[in-house]
């Protein structure tokens, strides 16, 4: 990458409006996020999707990818899939399933709901094991489905489920799935990256994430990390061309890092950027206690202005907080529409809530943000809120 010496008058003024609008906001939500100013000029220069060099970045990242995931590359490998998260997590459910396979879905929010809407839309046999937004999933419960439906083959569910900011008990369910022969699918698209998972010690067969979560690079991407003994026997089960895994995988393999088609470069070089800054934070590990103190923060300042999380502290994962709306003193009631755009005009951008039996928000703690951003963030609240409705608030009945 060019240092600003090397950029020429044109690219240094573009340099110079992406640093003057450094603070436009902060994004607060669970990706895309907030990127370092590194990670966008990345994205500033024109590449070759043949040229050898960026097939080396394409290669380099894979290689990171098996390393982060605490796996042996002889074991594990990983293949990149152009579009959003859920272009990977399509890619995964409709290219490892056999066609007399039978999956399970364990769904507690809206995203392994769309899993189960995945599946159902690819007419792959599969059964939802569902439980509310704020119940995690039963390790016990999917040991009664997998007794009683013999027939499954696959098992797949969120780890980390941002419709209420839940982590699931990961260890737990991939125990029991292991237990019943299954081959297991983790969709750990808001996890991976930011909180540790030994992937191999859990025996997991794909993990899927994205680009723009955790890594803290920008959308275009997502990837699979697979088990090889598990990808290699998928050949010719992909229900998509555009999304065939297997066909993608083996491309890389043969080509050291050429994408089957059109690549997002600029992502590419993005996210080669943004996982060099997360071996510089000190990986994984070091990332996950800065989310935990981003987290802790956020908590405590908005429990001091009356908002209270929707889950409670042993099922709250540092990635998303879903909040209850509250009320003012005298009973009026919380404009949210409102409320978002105070908090923008003073630099932040939350999430709606995705809860569909409460009145929620939510706010985000990952990405180029500190513990720091989240005092400011408090204090915004605070002013916020005395614009609106004054400074006492009550947790809304």
């Amino acid at each position: 990458m060019k240092t600003s010496s090397q950029l020429n008058k044109e690219e240094r003024d573009t340099v110079i409006s992406y640093e003057s609008s450094e603070s436009h906001y902060l994004l607060l939500t669970p990706g895309p996020l907030t990127t370092s100013s590194q990670v966008r000029q990345a994205m500033m220069l024109d590449w070759c999707t043949w040229d050898e060099d960026y097939k080396a970045l394409t290669e380099g990242i894979r290689n990171d990818l098996i390393s982060l995931a605490k796996t042996s590359p002889s074991l594990y490998t990983s293949v990149l899939m152009q579009g959003s998260g859920t272009f990977a997590v399509e890619s995964v459910i409709g290219s490892v399933m056999p066609p007399e396979g039978k999956l399970l879905i364990g769904a507690n929010g809206a995203y392994g709901e769309r899993m189960v809407e995945i599946a159902a839309t690819l007419r792959i046999d599969h059964i939802a094991m569902v439980e509310s937004h704020v119940t995690p999933l039963s390790p016990a419960r999917l040991d009664r489905y997998l007794m009683e439906h013999p027939d499954i083959t696959h098992v797949a569910f969120v780890h980390g489920e941002t419709t209420s900011g839940m982590l699931n008990p990961l260890e737990e369910l991939c125990r029991v799935a292991k237990q019943h022969q299954c081959t297991l699918i983790v969709d750990a698209m808001s996890t991976f990256g930011g909180i540790p998972i030994d992937v191999e010690a859990l025996d997991i067969d794909f993990v899927v994430s994205s680009s723009n979560k955790c890594l803290q690079g920008v959308p275009g991407f997502g990837y699979v990390i697979a088990k090889r003994s598990a990808i290699e026997q998928t050949n010719g089960w992909a229900r998509s061309l555009s999304l065939n895994l297997y066909d993608q995988w083996n491309t890389m393999e043969k080509t050291q890092g050429k994408w089957r088609y059109t690549s997002p470069t600029h992502t590419v070089h993005a996210l080669s950027t943004a996982m060099k800054e997360l071996q510089e934070e000190g990986g994984i590990e070091a990332r996950y206690q800065r989310y935990k103190n981003n987290h802790r923060v956020l908590v405590e300042g908005m429990k001091a202005l009356g908002f209270m999380p929707v889950l409670p502290p042993e099922l709250q994962g540092p990635i998303i907080t879903s909040f209850h709306y509250p009320i003012g003193e005298a009973g009026t009631a919380f404009d949210f529409a409102l409320f978002y755009e105070g908090m923008k005009k003073e630099g932040f951008v939350i999430y709606p809530g995705k809860l569909t039996d409460a009145d929620t928000f939510r706010v985000g703690t990952i990405g180029h943000v500190f513990p720091d951003d989240m005092h400011r963030f408090i204090h915004a609240v605070k002013q916020v809120m005395k614009q609106q409705q004054g400074s006492e608030c009550v947790l809304s009945d």
